[in-house]
């Protein structure tokens, strides 16, 4: 069973919906330990007070907010327990919006998923039947992890899912960016190859289709190193020179269709053998019966 990271309740007008937050997703990253140069033991950072000259211990560290040069309000748990803030509990919900106009790739942050308590059930489904019939997401702030967010809830599988978003004053301006404008300098028949890449390229989002190639590629390396083997260099791509922008496009497209040809002829491939296994598995039943009888 996982464990919740937060519980509180949704605030939907009047009506309060006690939930739990859990984590929508983990990190597969691959991290490093920091070793010794010489006998490749671990090292570790201390924490250390310069005035007392000694190291402290994480129960006894303390959170401090810097006031001024070296001075220091301290501010414990219950200090953020207390917060005036109708948000430190509550996913105070403040009105509802067409998906469509959250820039999703600029605003979304972090997935949780919502679990509604038991007495919260009825109205959890309520909100959620609420927000498939108006085609709508609700936006809400919370308060999380020693700060703030402004937060989207939206409908996921038979449940709810909130991603926290990016406040408008951390979005970096593009102003000071050279990017064309719409259209500039782009030929008809360009244009015409570049829509003919993108649809012999496209296809229906599927996750399972994607992997994380570096974090294999590393795990070779790894197990390469453990059994002594040697390591299999490969050389780095070079760049393509574009030199002509249609020839470009058009090998492009040349090779997006010849993938897609083999992709194709391997499925076909991997059907054969099933298709075979089940005309057998229907011939066969047949004989057992007319054998019965």
């Amino acid at each position: 069973m996982p464990r919740s990271m937060w519980r509180g309740a949704i605030s939907f007008g009047m009506v309060a919906i006690p939930v739990r937050l859990y984590l929508a997703t983990e990190s597969k990253s691959v991290s490093f330990r920091l070793l010794c140069p010489n006998d490749h033991s671990p090292i570790r950072n201390k924490r250390w007070c310069t005035v007392e000259d000694r190291e402290i211990g994480w129960n006894e560290v303390v959170r401090g907010y810097e006031v001024g040069k070296d001075e220091y309000v301290v501010i414990d748990d219950a200090d953020l327990d207390d917060l005036p803030l109708n948000t430190a509990h509550t996913i105070d919900i403040v009105e509802f919006c067409p998906d469509a106009e959250i820039e999703a790739g600029l605003y979304l942050k972090s997935a949780y998923f919502l679990e509604p308590e038991p007495v919260g059930a009825k109205p959890y489904a309520l909100l959620r039947t609420a927000l498939e019939k108006t085609g709508k997401v609700a936006i809400g702030k919370i308060a999380l992890r020693d700060r703030e967010h402004l937060c989207r809830l939206a409908l996921h599988e038979s449940g709810l899912l909130m991603n926290t978003l990016h406040w408008p004053d951390e979005i970096r301006s593009t102003a000071e960016l050279s990017i064309p404008q719409d259209g500039a300098d782009v030929h008809k028949r360009e244009l015409d190859m570049a829509v003919m890449l993108v649809e012999n390229l496209s296809a229906h989002f599927d996750p399972e289709r994607h992997h994380d190639e570096y974090r294999e590629a590393l795990m070779k390396v790894v197990e390469a190193k453990m059994a002594n083997e040697p390591l299999e260099h490969r050389a780095a791509p070079e760049p393509a020179k574009v030199t002509d922008l249609m020839a470009a496009l058009k090998a492009s497209v040349e090779a997006a269709q010849a993938g897609k040809r083999e992709g194709a002829a391997r499925a076909a491939r991997s059907e054969r053998p099933a298709r075979s296994r089940s005309s057998g598995a229907r011939t066969a039943e047949p004989a057992r019966r007319r054998k019965a009888s």
